[in-house]
């Protein structure tokens, strides 16, 4: 589907086994998926996605 911008837009699902997501505590049942703190400040970001192209 082209959107007004000329750029193709689209969606992904991807399905995980309920039990992956445990072994991450990830799980929505387990309280370490909850977000329990403030989130890291901007700085923090920056960093860390200029390393992740490196």
């Amino acid at each position: 589907m082209d959107a007004s911008d000329g750029r193709r837009r689209g969606w992904i699902q991807v399905h995980v086994h309920p039990d992956a997501l445990r072994r991450l505590g990830l799980h929505p049942d387990q309280p370490t998926a909850a977000v329990v703190g403030p989130s890291p400040p901007g700085w923090w970001h920056a960093v860390a996605e200029r390393h992740a192209q490196m």
